[in-house]
């Protein structure tokens, strides 16, 4: 499963997010394959609308300044399924219909059956989810769903990854175990990434730099 970039990197360069005109936030910053970028700040400082951003889909009445380099290739003006950032919310958004492999294959690329069959059954096992193939994501624990959730973003190949409050509605020790998990795979892929959270021991436990965004009464997140 493992793979890297040895050139690895997302780049936010001059960036502001205006909100009808008003600048909600400015960054520029450089994170590298590997590193964990935490964003925090209360509700209305812009965190979910710089995810936004980086993956194309900036909400109506946001503007934005500014360019994203991934790997040092602007794709500021690309497509957002042709951005290859995986994203990882705090609901694991598993299909019910479908089994725990054909969840992780939905967003694989396409390719030989068996081979992405075998690649699903190693990665399970790999996160303490071997044998599990078949079962259904209302069979899991929160838990092992959020670890299905991760497969399918690590499996789909993406060269950065944003965590939108990802461990939030997980209990304490569950929540420091899938923490543990997700930063040691964002290490051994070698990917950028950007976590946006409330919670200051997920920062602790990221151990790379921390914004703080400071929010108006009048800013709407």
């Amino acid at each position: 499963m493992s793979r890297s970039f040895e050139t690895s990197s997302l780049q936010i360069e001059n960036l502001t997010i205006l909100r009808e005109k008003t600048a909600l936030l400015s960054l520029n910053e450089t994170i590298k394959g590997g590193e964990v970028l935490t964003i925090m700040g209360p509700s209305g400082s812009g965190k979910s609308t710089l995810l936004n951003w980086l993956t194309g889909m900036l909400p109506k009445g946001f503007q934005a300044e500014g360019n994203v380099y991934l790997n040092s290739v602007n794709i500021t003006q690309t497509a957002s399924y042709q951005r290859h950032i995986g994203l990882l919310y705090q609901d694991a958004l598993l299909f019910p219909h479908l089994s725990v492999a054909d969840n992780i294959a939905f967003a694989m690329p396409k390719g030989d059956k068996k081979a992405r069959a075998r690649k699903i059954s190693f990665a399970l096992a790999e996160v303490g989810l071997a044998g599990l193939d078949n079962r259904h994501p209302d069979s899991l624990s929160g838990g092992q769903q959020a670890r299905v959730a991760l497969l399918r973003v690590l499996l789909s190949q993406p060269k950065a990854i944003l965590l939108d409050e990802a461990f939030s509605k997980l209990d304490s020790q569950l929540r420091q175990e899938t923490r543990q998990l997700v930063f040691e795979q964002i290490k051994q892929h070698q990917l950028p990434a950007i976590m946006v959270t409330h919670d200051e021991s997920d920062a602790i436990a990221a151990n790379g730099k921390v914004i703080h965004l400071s929010a108006t009464p009048e800013q709407h997140n």
